[in-house]
C-alpha cells in the first residue's frame, strides 16, 4: 500500500473547519473532562455542537466523540468511563443502553486490498435496552439487536441479535437474555 497516496476521497467530517476546530478545543476538552463531573453540561455541550440527546443521559468522566454532529442518544442512556464514540459516521444509541467503562465503537476502516488503503465507513445502532459491557469493542456497520449483551471485551464486526448475549473475540453467541418480570421483583421488596 501506498499512504503518500492516501486521500479521503469523497469522504468528508460533515461540519466546516471553524466548527471541527471549536470542537477540539472547547466541546471536547468539557465533555472529556474529569474535573468536571456534572452530564447534564457534558450533555448541553453535545446538543450545542448537534447532537441529538434524549433525557436522563449519564455521561462519566473521560467520553470522548469525534464528532457530536453524528450521534444520537436516546432517553437514559449511560456512557461509561473512557468510552470512546469514534463516528466517522452517524452512531445512534437508543434508549436505556448502558456504555460501560472503555466501550469502543469505531464506523471506520480501511479497505487493506486498496493501493492508497481507502477509508471504509459504516453507521452503529445499539438498540434499546442493550448492554455492551467494560472495554468490549464494536465495528462499522454492526446493528445491535433490542436487548442483545456483549459481554465483558467482547468484539464483534457484525450485528448482533435481539435478546442474546455475546462473548469473545470475535463474538460469539452463548444464551437468550431473560429478564426478570418488574412487577413480581418489586414484591419481593
Amino acid at each position: 500500500m501506498r499512504l503518500d497516496s492516501y486521500t479521503l476521497s469523497t469522504y468528508t467530517p460533515g461540519a466546516p473547519y471553524w466548527k471541527q476546530l471549536l470542537w477540539y478545543f472547547v466541546g471536547s476538552p468539557l465533555v472529556e473532562s474529569y474535573w468536571l463531573p456534572i452530564s447534564a453540561i457534558k450533555v448541553l455541550t453535545l446538543r450545542w455542537f448537534g447532537a441529538e440527546i434524549g433525557q436522563g443521559v449519564r455521561i462519566k468522566p473521560g467520553v470522548r466523540v469525534k464528532f457530536p454532529w453524528r450521534l444520537t442518544v436516546g432517553d437514559f442512556v449511560w456512557l461509561g468511563e473512557d468510552t470512546w464514540i469514534d463516528n466517522l459516521a452517524h452512531v445512534t444509541i437508543e434508549n436505556h443502553v448502558c456504555l460501560s467503562q472503555g466501550v469502543y465503537l469505531c464506523t471506520g476502516n480501511h479497505n487493506w486490498s486498496h493501493p492508497n488503503f481507502e477509508l471504509i465507513t459504516a453507521p452503529i445502532q445499539i438498540q434499546e435496552s442493550s448492554w455492551i459491557a467494560a472495554k468490549s469493542v464494536i465495528g462499522p456497520g454492526v446493528t445491535v439487536g433490542r436487548g442483545a449483551v456483549l459481554t465483558l471485551g467482547g468484539v464483534t464486526g457484525r450485528s448482533l441479535e435481539p435478546m442474546t448475549i455475546y462473548a469473545g473475540n470475535p463474538a460469539q453467541p452463548i444464551k437468550q437474555r431473560k429478564l426478570e418480570n418488574l412487577s413480581s421483583h418489586s414484591a419481593n421488596r
